[in-house]
């Protein structure tokens, strides 16, 4: 097998010291001890600039670790905060992690040995027990009305099973389409790697999973036309202090992250260089079409010493061509017992 890639699956739907993240997405929640603490910690880091004045955001970072934490906050932890976790209780978390893992992938017919899954991260090391970090209480807004009907929806996916009647029953990023904003971003079993490249007025992130690549400006100039869509959405750029606020509309239906409303969703990213090796990465999502009010995620980027991998996806899957092939010989199964 390649360094980062598997070779029996090519597409697939979904090392740092381990802390709660010491920035929150909302100050106005945030006590004032972590406040003092997150602003004392500001200071003791410089940003490097760029030859011309930006803060320097560039490098191969990865998020690998990261995979599988829950995106909200387990009940165990009921009532508690991100910050509220002592290390003694990130300490047992991280002894079963790579255990809840395994224990979570897809079941089924077909499943690849479980080692497969433990080459190229490694769970144990995982920053933080949940995703989210506003609202406070680690979960989900409440859906509104449309937002029910649109998750009611059938998921289409391979992990989740038939039928599969065409490459339009398997998502996206099955089919090497796209797997969108903030989605690239969210770690999968492996490609969990991102280059940040900038030059005047601009900032481009290359994503390894689908090779996708998104150019964001820098000049203020508006987003495009509503009649403008894009699997990445349109992101706009600026820089608050040494932080990139990335805002990005325009988004597509097909590739829409958690079933939003795509016109309507806006989602707003702020990455803030903390360490040499370590960006803080928050994406806040806002559609008010599908979710009461906005909330937001959380995690840390880690400089990577490897490049960025080809990720020959339409070249090579044989993934989505063999599950399809596979569902046709079943059907021919069937009717030849029938005609028995």
């Amino acid at each position: 097998m390649g360094k980062r890639a598997v070779a029996a699956i090519v597409v697939l739907t979904a090392s740092i010291a381990l802390r709660p993240l010491a920035v929150p997405a909302s100050p106005q929640s945030t006590p004032r001890s972590s406040q003092r603490a997150a602003a004392k910690g500001a200071t003791a880091y410089a940003t490097p600039r760029t030859p011309w004045g930006d803060p320097d955001l560039q490098g191969v970072f990865t998020n690998s670790n990261e995979y599988m934490t829950p995106l909200e906050r387990p009940e165990a932890f009921a009532g508690r905060r991100l910050e509220d976790l002592s290390a003694e209780e990130l300490t047992r978390l991280r002894a079963s992690a790579t255990k809840d893992m395994i224990a979570a992938l897809p079941g089924g017919r077909v499943r690849g040995p479980d080692d497969w899954w433990l080459q190229n991260l490694d769970v144990s090391k995982r920053n933080q027990p949940w995703l989210i970090v506003d609202p406070p209480d680690g979960r989900l807004p409440a859906l509104t009305a449309d937002g029910q009907a649109r998750a009611a929806q059938r998921v289409r996916s391979s992990f989740v099973g038939g039928p599969f009647n065409g490459p339009e029953d398997l998502n996206p990023l099955e089919r090497c389409i796209s797997r969108g904003v903030p989605g690239s971003m969210i770690p999968v079993m492996y490609g969990n790697n991102y280059e940040i490249v900038q030059t005047p007025g601009y900032v481009a992130i290359i994503y390894e999973i689908v090779h996708e690549t998104r150019l964001i400006p820098l000049d203020a100039r508006p987003h495009v036309g509503a009649a403008i869509s894009q699997h990445m959405g349109d992101p706009r750029g600026r820089w608050e202090g040494d932080t990139l606020v990335v805002e990005t509309t325009n988004f597509k239906t097909l590739s829409v992250y958690r079933a939003a409303n795509a016109p309507t969703l806006r989602v707003t990213e702020r990455f803030t260089r903390v360490a040499p090796d370590r960006i803080l990465w928050r994406a806040t999502i806002d559609d008010p079409k599908t979710w009461t009010k906005p909330w937001t995620i959380a995690m840390p980027l880690t400089s990577d010493p490897d490049p960025i991998l080809p990720f020959e996806c339409h070249e090579h899957n044989y993934g989505m061509l063999n599950i399809l092939r596979a569902a046709r010989a079943e059907e021919n199964a069937t009717v030849g017992q029938g005609k028995r």
